[in-house]
């Protein structure tokens, strides 16, 4: 029996790996490739090669215009156009800003699932008409596609309440890591335990600012390393990298996977303002690779470090971080004891084994229904 095609749609392509999606389509992608023939849809401007098959993965290539704003939107809609035509057999589509495109795989009774990710209508760089835009496609989200997908117990609360839609939850992944090149984190002179490390891009609802400005005002003589940037022109980032102080290291992007997982291994504490979404990869990634844990309070993170058990809160206020840092500086036995304990808290839902079986049960409850 012929196996199979589903078609990926809605992140930078594969196999690139810097982003938390992309991140996702590679790990289940390499592992679906056993049971489905497997399509990605790449944005054509980010890759200089391009070849038809990677890993035995189908790729195809499709422009857009390469803005904040309309590139994904853009670049989903025709993807989704060829995969219809392309005929099919499902279609996994990642970011609710792609919910209205769903009407299209309905109008073509192509069996869909849509992972819809976090509250992107509440991030401050989609203000105004960005805003309304994505609560509007998270709702269209819940009309079109079949299967919802989110990535914790808390977002499925948020799309029952505002949109009485059920979601299935399948958490995003992680694999379990111990350190192997500790000189790599050398390039920037950096010392084991002597550095707090932030990754994420330098966006607002990161709350990188918050964390600076209380790192800062904090007694500690550590290093705070940031990790991340945006690909954009963009205020709230340059203004910070201008921020003058020895004890600041702005790495810009770091794409080599080895030394990245070496600045978590060897940092004293990471320090994670995400404040909307689900799972989120680089804190998944923190756990993962033993690191104490120092987060902003809200319910995902809660989800996430169960309450506590495996990390530390901070609230979103100036005094709140820099108490926190201190309390960290303070008290070195209990933050060896996070940095033992957190890699506990990556349970066979974070597995990524286990969340490519969830997503084959997905696809085979979608094709049975629409048989």
């Amino acid at each position: 029996m012929a196996k199979k095609t589903i078609s990926i749609i809605g992140v930078k392509g594969y196999p690139y790996v810097y982003g938390g999606y992309e991140t996702f389509v590679k790990q289940i992608s390499d592992r679906l490739i056993k049971n489905y023939n497997i399509t990605v849809y790449c944005h054509r401007g980010l890759f200089s090669n391009r070849p038809k098959n990677v890993n035995g993965i189908n790729l195809i290539y499709v422009p857009s215009i390469e803005t904040k704003i309309l590139s994904q939107p853009i670049h989903s809609f025709f993807s989704i156009i060829h995969a219809c035509f392309s005929k099919s057999d499902i279609i996994l589509v990642v970011n609710s800003a792609n919910g209205p495109f769903g009407l299209l795989t309905k109008l073509f009774r192509i069996p869909t699932a849509i992972n819809v990710d976090g509250l992107e209508w509440l991030r401050p760089k989609w203000k105004g008409l960005g805003s309304v835009y994505f609560k509007w496609a998270s709702k269209m989200a819940t009309l079109f596609y079949d299967q919802i997908i989110n990535d914790s117990d808390e977002m499925r609360k948020v799309y029952l309440d505002l949109f009485k839609r059920d979601s299935k939850v399948i958490a995003y992944g992680a694999d379990i890591r111990k350190s192997e090149f500790p000189d790599l984190i050398n390039e920037w002179n950096l010392k084991k335990r002597e550095y707090y490390l932030v990754i994420g891009r330098l966006i607002p609802d990161n709350n990188a600012d918050l964390i600076i400005k209380g790192f800062l005002k904090s007694s500690s003589k550590k290093k705070l390393v940031i990790v991340g940037d945006v690909t954009y022109k963009d205020s709230y980032a340059s203004n910070l990298k201008k921020i003058n102080d020895k004890r600041l290291i702005f790495t810009g992007y770091v794409k080599d996977q080895n030394i990245l997982a070496e600045l978590y291994h060897n940092c004293f504490v990471y320090v994670h303002g995400h404040e909307f979404g689900g799972t989120n990869p680089t804190m998944i990634k923190a756990m993962a690779y033993g690191c104490a844990i120092l987060a902003l309070d809200t319910v995902f993170n809660q989800e996430m470090l169960q309450n506590g058990k495996f990390g530390i809160f901070f609230k979103k206020e100036l005094l709140s971080i820099t108490n926190m840092i201190d309390y960290c500086e303070k008290e070195k036995l209990i933050i060896d004891k996070f940095r033992s304990e957190s890699v506990n808290g990556i349970t066979k839902k974070y597995d990524w084994d286990f969340v490519t079986s969830q997503y084959l049960e997905v696809f085979k409850t979608l094709v049975s229904q629409r048989n």
